[in-house]
């Protein structure tokens, strides 16, 4: 369901769009928060048109589709945000290794932690390269996430080392 809001959002927020201008602006404002490439995005648009969330339109010599958000799909997007309680369960590779860690001798455990810490870093880069425009609240939580990820792995280094 969530990448139907999410591409529902996208198109409430910028306009009728086609499906490759709907990946290329997923891939710059929504992958910090949701990954989905075009394998996924083009048949989920199909089905929301089928479902009459979105129309489409064909533009251009090649038949290409230009979707538009439809009332059904605007009233089920505020819906969604209104009254959806999100989902708290989280599958996080990231904490599964930090959970294993004591099974790894300390130079092992370390060298773990440090690859953790150089993904948080990569990471931050790329958010703090992002502009703050509809996805502003997202991005100040993922920003904090992963400065909450840097500090654990600073700390957890420091715990390492002194062993």
């Amino acid at each position: 369901m969530s990448l139907r809001i999410a591409l529902l959002g996208l198109l409430e927020a910028v306009g009728p769009a086609s499906g490759y201008d709907l990946t290329k602006k997923f891939e710059h404002s929504l992958n910090h928060v949701w990954q989905a490439g075009h394998t996924q995005i083009y048949p989920e648009l199909v089905k929301m048109a089928a479902d009459g969330l979105v129309e489409a339109s064909s533009e251009g010599a090649r038949g290409r589709k230009i979707y538009t958000i439809t009332p059904e799909g605007v009233r089920q997007l505020h819906t969604w945000l209104v009254e959806h309680e999100p989902v708290f369960v989280v599958r996080n590779e990231t904490a599964l290794q930090a959970f294993l860690l004591p099974l790894l001798s300390t130079e092992e455990a370390i060298a773990v932690v440090e690859r953790i810490k150089a993904g948080y870093a990569a990471r931050l880069a790329v958010l703090d390269c992002q502009p703050a425009d509809l996805g502003q609240y997202a991005l100040r939580l993922g920003l904090a996430q992963v400065r909450t990820g840097l500090e654990w792995a600073e700390e957890t280094l420091a715990a390492l080392r002194s062993r």
